[in-house]
């Protein structure tokens, strides 16, 4: 397979913050340093009257040149303009961003005398520009194929667009794969028992959070559940910091600086620094020479102080991991390694609270919490070119999907097939039936999400089964199957299993197939809607109840006319038919409603039911 690709194969983790490239070359994983000597490099863009600067030499002016630098830009990939999260960031960045066509945020920059719009994935690729020259400096060679990071809860959306960031740069991308199975893949790679092992990934990096319940054993890492948030991370514990300090700033001094991009970024930095210092101080000190308005600003910040400001987001981390033990249906006493991945990780206080919901457990600390990911993403790569040792030439990666898979069924209805946290490969099948008299054909609109109204989960696409013979309601028997790869190409097939007519439909990527709203922000949803939620399904079980009770009555009702009393059956006739016209004009009715008609109905018929029945 090796000779299949031309040169190494490199693993990249694109990271909001920072980013990190590796290689496996001579027998063992290296992480490539920048020409500066670092081993992670700023994921910083920035232009002025001459040049493009990419990142140390980006980052290293982004004070003097604000609003002509960019970071950030893994938490606009993949979103639109009138995003939540990115109008809330847009109060922070000092760059400009507009909306652009359909809604696509693009970031506004004076370059080389005339101002330039540049999307999201436009500055990734420069950034993975940077990071493939980085590569092909230190191996003396062009550099084509890579694996590229991503976090386990980017969208479809976040993904493709990561995915054309890799294109435009020149990269032939062999695979996304999430962070934290990559840093699970680095994990392994110390492990000398062949026996199954049970691991937590706490990831935890500078924009977003992923944790990750992992089995491995030998080369086989299989992912149980995942959860997280990709708009979570060091990024808003330093803005938390920034907004402390800009009010302090504003008592003391009765001015505000929010308007001042070059004053609000150079305290930024120092917030950053000082984040960094507090993790091994108990309290550190700013100070900024004329931050604004000819006024020096000196402070100090103590952990305790810190903590306070960040702890509902600390304890936020700690509620996706037990919503990650949750879903996987598992103890936190089975979990053997509790592995600590992302520079974020480093502040005491996560790591307490962390520990404290382990019961005092200690914390694995083994690997490199800012390369573990790219060292996973280049061991993936060798495998993909068959390099590497038999080990990682044999590696296996089991995936799961994010979110439940189903189709609609009657109206609005969620019919879940493959349940969210499904191992994947998969292929799983569940009866349907046609829902009016004399259906000749099915329409099947294919979602995913959590919700039981399939307008409040994500439409991936739609197919027809036609051809299906006349009959009454719920009598044809329709097989439907979800199918998806190792790829995570999704395949969803229709089958009338009395004529054996078939209509599929093929979706690509589906292990992140969303819409623009990221995938925590539908979880939150869900369970903010709980009792919302629960009253759909009461309304529908109502519905179903009342549906299947006259429709029922009505088959048995024919069945019995021959044989019993005309004139109860026609009455009893006459009666279905009124019920049926109810139905279909109260469609949107309450579940009270459909309850008391079922109890009305039940009254009236039952007795007639009772009689028609004893004539048989």
């Amino acid at each position: 397979m090796a000779g299949e690709f031309e040169g190494p194969a490199i693993g990249i983790d694109l990271g909001t913050t920072y980013s990190c490239v590796a290689v496996w070359r001579d027998d063992r994983l290296q992480i490539i340093p920048n020409d500066q000597g670092n081993r992670v490099t700023p994921s910083y863009v920035a232009f002025n009257e001459t040049e493009r600067l990419i990142g140390d030499a980006a980052k290293n002016v982004v004070a003097l040149n604000p609003t002509n630098t960019v970071f950030d830009a893994k938490r606009l990939i993949g979103r639109r303009f009138s995003d939540p999260f990115v109008q809330k960031d847009l109060m922070l960045w000092p760059f400009k961003v507009v909306s652009g066509r359909n809604d696509k945020p693009m970031i506004v920059v004076t370059y080389k005398g005339k101002e330039r719009e540049f999307a999201a994935e436009e500055i990734s690729s420069m950034v993975l520009i940077k990071m493939k020259e980085i590569a092909e400096a230190y191996l003396g060679c062009k550099v084509k194929n890579a694996v590229i990071t991503v976090p386990a809860y980017f969208n479809d959306s976040q993904r493709r667009a990561t995915r054309d960031a890799g294109i435009i740069s020149g990269l032939n991308v062999l695979r996304i794969i999430v962070e934290p199975t990559a840093a699970a893949i680095a994990y392994s790679l110390d492990q000398k028992s062949s026996s199954e092992k049970i691991v937590l990934i706490f990831d935890l990096g500078g924009g977003t959070f992923d944790v990750s319940l992992l089995t491995m054993a030998d080369s086989i890492v299989k992912v149980k559940s995942v959860a997280g948030d990709t708009h979570l991370g060091g990024e808003d514990f330093d803005n938390r910091m920034l907004n402390h300090f800009v009010e302090e700033f504003k008592r003391k001094h009765k001015k505000d600086i929010r308007d001042n991009s070059r004053a609000l970024r150079r305290l930024r930095t120092a917030c950053e620094r000082a984040k960094r210092n507090l993790s091994f101080m108990t309290h550190t000190t700013i100070g900024i020479d004329c931050l604004y308005d000819a006024i020096d600003f000196d402070s100090k910040i103590t952990r305790a102080k810190f903590e306070e400001l960040n702890m509902d987001l600390f304890e936020e981390c700690i509620g996706h991991v037990q919503k990650c033990l949750k879903d996987a249906e598992m103890d936190k006493k089975s979990i053997q390694d509790v592995v600590l991945v992302g520079g974020s990780t480093r502040i005491p206080k996560v790591q307490q609270l962390l520990q404290n919901f382990f019961d005092g457990k200690d914390l694995c600390k083994n690997i490199h919490p800012d390369e573990a990911v790219a060292s996973g993403a280049a061991v993936q790569a060798a495998s993909l070119t068959g390099q590497g040792t038999i080990k990682i030439r044999d590696l296996v990666l089991w995936d799961v999907t994010p979110l439940s898979l189903g189709v609609e069924i009657n109206e609005d209805e969620m019919y879940v097939v493959v349940p969210k946290n499904t191992t994947v490969p998969t292929k799983k099948s569940r009866g349907v039936t046609t829902t009016y008299d004399n259906q000749t054909r099915v329409t099947f609109q294919v979602c995913e999400g959590e919700r039981p109204r399939t307008s409040d989960n994500i439409l991936l696409g739609n197919f027809t089964l036609s051809g299906i013979p006349p009959a009454p309601r719920c009598v044809p028997d329709i097989s439907i199957c979800f199918e998806i790869d190792s790829n995570g190409i999704l395949t969803v097939s229709a089958e009338d299993k009395k004529t054996g007519n078939t209509n599929s439909i093929t979706i690509s990527n589906i292990k992140g197939m969303l819409s623009e709203d990221e995938i925590e922000r539908m979880l939150e949803e869900a369970e903010r809607l709980k009792l919302e939620d629960e009253e759909h399904k009461k309304k529908f079980e109502a519905k179903n109840s009342l549906e299947d009770y006259v429709y029922e009555t009505r088959s048995m009702t024919r069945k019995l006319a021959s044989k019993s009393s005309a004139n109860d059956a026609e009455k009893l006739e006459d009666e279905i038919k009124s019920a049926i016209g109810w139905l279909n004009e109260h469609k949107d009715a309450q579940t009270h409603e459909f309850d008391n008609k079922r109890k009305e109905l039940s009254i009236m018929w039952d007795p007639i039911i009772t009689k028609l029945k004893a004539h048989d």
